[in-house]
C-alpha cells in the first residue's frame, strides 16, 4: 500500500518530490485528493499505509485518531498519520519539528524575547506551541478581529520577532506584507512560513531592516523529513533535510539573466531553457506582445517613459512565476522595484561582455552614440543586482556551461 498526501487541491504540492529527495523514492508517495464528505471514510480505510495531511483536514481527521502524539495534542492538528503496530491510526503532528528547525536554521533564539504571531489558524498554533516550549517571554497573536489586531499593532512596537503565519504575500499575490517592518525598530528576526515567493515583501523589508530572516521552506522540508522517519519507522541522516532544502530551491527558483543590450540574454536563455527543460521568457518580447509593436517602435512613438513604465508591469508579473528562465532588457534593473520583483524566487546571473563587442542592431539606446557611457552608468547596478556574473564567450554553449557551472 502506498504512502501519500490528504488534502483538498494538491496539484501544485511539493510533498511527492520531498519524499523522494529524502528517501531516494524508497516507497510509493500519492496525491489522495478528496471532498470534505470522503474524508471520514477515506481515513478509517486500508488503502494506505500512512499518509501526511494538509489543509483543510489537519482537524478534520481528529476523531479518527486511536491516539495522538503530544505535539499533535498540544497543537490540535495532525498532519502525520501512521499504522500502530496494534491497530488503528497515530497522529502526529510533525510541523512542530518543523518550525523548531526552521528557528534553528536562521539563528532565532526567541527565549526570553517578545515575539508576533501574524495569524491564529493551524500554523499560528504551531509557532504558539514552538515559543511556548521555548520559553519565550511573551508571545502576542495577532488575527483581523482579534484583542490584538492590525489596527493596533503599536502597541507592540517593541516586538524582538515576528512570525507571519498568514497567506498575506503568498503566490500569486506577491508584493504585499501583513506589515511594515520599519514600524518595528527592535525586531531582530521575521519568519514568514511561505514559500513562493522565496522572498516575500514582508522577508524582503525585514532584511532591509538588517533583520534575519527565513521563509518557510526548511520547515516545509523537515516536517516531510520527520514524517518519512515514521513512514520508514527508522531514524535518518539529518543532513537529509539541507539535501532537501537545496534541491527544492533548485527546482523552484527561476533563472534570471541581466545585462547590457546585446550581450546574447536572449539566445543565452533559449539554451538553458532546452538544457533545465524550463519554460523561456524575454520581457522584451512581453513587452512586444503587450502593445502589439516592436521595441525601437515603442520607442520612437511613446518614448523610454512610457517604455520603462511597461517594463515594470512585465518585470512584475514574470517576477511571480517559478522554474523559468527569464531573460530581461537591458534596463530593467535600472527600478529598483523591478530588482525585487525579479530576485523574490530567482538566482540572477549578471552577462558580462566587453564593451566594444556588444551588438546594438534595433537597440535603441545603444545606437544614439552614448553606449560608453550607458555602460559605465549600468555596470555598478548589474554588479550589485546580482547573484553571480559570468564572462560571455563568442559560443554561447560555452557560456551556459559557465553559468551552470557557478548555479548553486
Amino acid at each position: 500500500m502506498p504512502f501519500g498526501l490528504l488534502g483538498k487541491k494538491l496539484s501544485h504540492s511539493y510533498s511527492p518530490f520531498l519524499h523522494r529527495c529524502i528517501t531516494g523514492g524508497a516507497y510509493e508517495y500519492e496525491l489522495f485528493e478528496k471532498e470534505e464528505n470522503e474524508v471520514a471514510d477515506f481515513v478509517q480505510s486500508n488503502v494506505y499505509d500512512g499518509m501526511n495531511v494538509t489543509i483543510p483536514y489537519k482537524k478534520t481527521v481528529l476523531p479518527y485518531m486511536t491516539r495522538l502524539t503530544p505535539e499533535a495534542e498540544r497543537i490540535g492538528a495532525v498532519n502525520t498519520v501512521t499504522r500502530l503496530p496494534g491497530g488503528g491510526l497515530l497522529g502526529d503532528n510533525t510541523d512542530y519539528f518543523g518550525f523548531c528547525c526552521l528557528l534553528k536554521r536562521a539563528e532565532m533564539n526567541v527565549t526570553g524575547k517578545k515575539v508576533l504571531v501574524l495569524g491564529s489558524g493551524g500554523a499560528a498554533q504551531t509557532a504558539i506551541t514552538v515559543f511556548r516550549d521555548k520559553k519565550a517571554k511573551e508571545v502576542v497573536v495577532v488575527s483581523r478581529n482579534g484583542e490584538n489586531n492590525y489596527h493596533n499593532l503599536h502597541l507592540h512596537r517593541d516586538a524582538e520577532f515576528i512570525i507571519n503565519a498568514t497567506p498575506v504575500g503568498m503566490f500569486p499575490n506577491n508584493g504585499v506584507a501583513p506589515l511594515s517592518v520599519a514600524d518595528f525598530p527592535q525586531c531582530q528576526g521575521v519568519a514568514d512560513m511561505i514559500y513562493n515567493p522565496s522572498v516575500t515583501e514582508l522577508l524582503r523589508q525585514a532584511k532591509q531592516q538588517g533583520c534575519k530572516t527565513v521563509n518557510g521552506l526548511p520547515m516545509l522540508c523537515a516536517q516531510a523529513f520527520r514524517s518519512a522517519e515514521r513512514f520508514l519507522r527508522q531514524k535518518l541522516d539529518e543532513s537529509l533535510i539541507e539535501k532537501a532544502i537545496a534541491d527544492t530551491e533548485r527546482s523552484m527558483k527561476n533563472l534570471v539573466l541581466i545585462g547590457m543590450p546585446g550581450c546574447g540574454k536572449s539566445t543565452v536563455a533559449s539554451l538553458l531553457s532546452k538544457r533545465l527543460q524550463r519554460q523561456v521568457i524575454d520581457t522584451d518580447t512581453e513587452i512586444e506582445h503587450k502593445l502589439g509593436r516592436d521595441i525601437p517602435s515603442v520607442f520612437a512613438e511613446k518614448g523610454e517613459a512610457f517604455f520603462r513604465e511597461t517594463e515594470a508591469e512585465v518585470c512584475k508579473e514574470v517576477g511571480k512565476r517559478s522554474q523559468t528562465v527569464i531573460a530581461t532588457g537591458g534596463g530593467a534593473v535600472l527600478r529598483k522595484e523591478n530588482i525585487h520583483a525579479l530576485k523574490q524566487n530567482a538566482t540572477v546571473v549578471f552577462l558580462e561582455k566587453p564593451l566594444e563587442a556588444l551588438a546594438t542592431q534595433n537597440r535603441p539606446l545603444s545606437q544614439n552614440g552614448n553606449l560608453e557611457k550607458l555602460y559605465q552608468e549600468r555596470l555598478p547596478i548589474y554588479k550589485e543586482a546580482c547573484d553571480f556574473s559570468v564572462e560571455v564567450s563568442e559560443n554561447a554553449d560555452e557560456t551556459v556551461e559557465r553559468i551552470l557551472e557557478v548555479l548553486p
